[in-house]
């Protein structure tokens, strides 16, 4: 494989998986663990599993049709994909500024910042990445660097909390108790909203396409989910460390009372570094992906794409900053995003078996099958949780 190739394969997995790990990426994980324990091994067991469905789904898809997702959603249903981008850029808005305000956070445990003046620095390092001619390239070389560091940190910190190992392997494959709607939350989490298509989209811009292809986007979408999932497993054992010694975790900020009651002073630092690595990478990928979205409407945003992404950005700091994190936006962003996962996945699936869209092209049946169940396992969840959220908005 050439050195490009690879180079542009390995950027799309990071960019998918630090899409992923961002902020409520991190306290999802520990929490759990302070719920399950060791069970939690079994959840993320069986989320990779899907995972690793999901995005093989997708990704083979947009690769062998070549067109980007709400494309393809308008070539099954006319109007569906301008609904489904709607989707996406809503929920990547409000989630942004949530990653924008992870990156504050990072800042003021890491330099004592204000979070207001921490989240304008991060936005000011996403932006940047914007400014430079080859703003791919430099994205996918971010979010690798910004990845490998976050494993680094949360590796250290895994093993200063001296888990158990042994019982975390043993309870992966037969646990205590199995919870279902955890293993939804992990599935949502790691390739909900738009995260599905941060990688998939980036393969399409940087060329990788077509049937030829397929063997190198199989590639690149089980890498981005194994870099997810080494993450999520490191910092479920650091997490694991510190509640199999009985200690109690500060629900104020789970994962930041893990790493200081794992390495002390130092370890609060390295969670400021996480965070900031977190919350920065996710702000990147969740503008990238939202604007990849709606540049098909409009041969002015294709045009001035990277400006369009620099607006994104500034918009989600610019209301993180005057209004906070605005809950009812958040609320509902996060009810929708429950549904943005069977919906558009259930596009793909019915995209796969059109010759129109992806012509000769055979879709693997267990693929299918895979697909099917996480459909229709997300859509009742999903449903279910815009029921109960509704009521929220309304108050």
């Amino acid at each position: 494989m050439k050195h490009k190739n690879w180079s542009v394969l390995l950027g799309a997995a990071f960019l998918m998986a630090t899409s992923a790990v961002g902020p409520g990426f991190l306290t999802q994980t520990t929490v759990f663990t302070q719920q399950l324990a060791a069970s939690f091994g079994f959840v993320i067991l069986v989320s990779i599993i899907l995972d690793i469905g999901v995005q093989l789904n997708v990704w083979r898809v947009i690769a062998v049709s070549e067109r980007r997702a709400q494309d393809i959603a308008n070539l099954v249903l006319p109007g569906l994909g301008a609904f489904i981008s709607f989707l996406i850029v809503l929920g990547g808005l409000a989630f942004n500024i949530g990653n924008v305000g992870g990156a504050g956070l990072g800042f003021n445990v890491l330099l004592g910042f204000s979070p207001e003046t921490g989240a304008i620095l991060a936005a000011a390092m996403a932006v940047g990445v914007f400014l430079v001619r080859e703003a791919g390239k430099v994205m996918d070389r971010f979010a690798q660097v910004m990845g490998f560091l976050m494993i680094l940190l949360i590796v250290y910190v895994a093993i200063t909390s001296a888990p158990p190992v042994g019982e975390a392997v043993a309870k992966t494959f037969l646990p205590d108790e199995v919870d279902v709607l955890a293993i939804v939350t992990l599935v949502g989490g790691t390739v909900g909203g738009y995260i599905t298509f941060a990688g998939g989209h980036r393969l399409l811009d940087a060329g990788v396409k077509g049937k030829e292809s397929l063997r190198q986007v199989n590639t690149s979408a089980v890498s981005g989910i194994t870099v997810a999932s080494v993450i999520r497993i490191f910092l479920f054992l650091a997490a694991l460390g510190v509640v199999s010694k009985g200690l109690v975790l500060d629900s104020a900020n789970p994962p930041a009372s893990v790493f200081r009651l794992a390495a002390g002073e130092l370890g609060y630092r390295l969670f400021g570094l996480v965070m900031l690595s977190a919350a920065v990478t996710s702000v990147i990928g969740s503008a990238y992906t939202s604007v990849s979205f709606v540049k098909s409407f409009s041969g002015t945003i294709r045009k001035y794409e990277n400006w369009v992404i620099i607006g994104f950005i500034l918009v989600s700091t610019a209301v993180f900053v005057t209004i906070g994190q605005p809950v009812r936006l958040l609320i509902l962003a996060g009810a929708l995003n429950g549904l943005i996962l069977p919906l558009t996945l259930a596009v793909i699936l019915i995209a796969a078996y059109k010759p129109a869209i992806i012509g000769e092209y055979r879709h693997p049946p267990l693929l299918t099958v895979f697909g099917v169940l996480v459909v229709l396992v997300m859509a009742c969840l999903g449903g279910y949780t815009l029921l109960q959220q509704l009521p929220k908005l309304l108050e």
